[in-house]
């Protein structure tokens, strides 16, 4: 597939391997949204060999961990959709009781909009948050 904004990241990366990247989605209304990215250019989990699927789930697993650890959320939600870019890969996001969509999916319409000083905060705890992660990537 050419031009896939997935195939050509051209965002920092927390985490990066010949398998896979990690990288923080700059979302103003999400701070902590983060994503898994799969280098290869498949659609579907079951397009990989199985060290490879279990590979990305550690992954996804991994950078959950190190979400939930850091930005404290409520609820965090898990989701590989591809509808939009055909590319394997996984959103990590934390869900609070007070963010815009809650508890509705972030795609669907906001029901409210979050105090700005409680995303502030939020936005604060991001090099910790990349802390964390490459931390957990790069245990021995």
């Amino acid at each position: 597939m050419t031009n896939c904004e997935l195939c050509v990241l051209d965002v920092p990366t927390v985490v990066a391997n010949d398998k896979f990247a990690v990288i923080i989605v700059d979302d103003a209304n999400y701070p902590g949204f983060c994503r898994v990215i799969w280098r290869e250019h498949v659609r579907e989990m079951s397009d990989l060999k199985r060290e490879d699927r279990l590979l990305l789930n550690e992954a996804v697993y991994e950078l959950e961990q190190a979400v939930r650890e850091v930005m404290a959320p409520h609820k965090i939600n898990v989701a590989s959709l591809g509808n939009v870019v055909p590319h394997l890969h996984w959103h990590v996001i934390p869900r609070y009781t007070d963010d815009a969509h809650f508890p509705a999916p972030v795609w669907a319409n906001a029901v409210r909009e979050t105090d700005a000083a409680v995303l502030d905060a939020r936005r604060a705890l991001l090099p910790q948050l990349a802390d964390a992660i490459a931390r957990r990537f790069n245990r021995t």
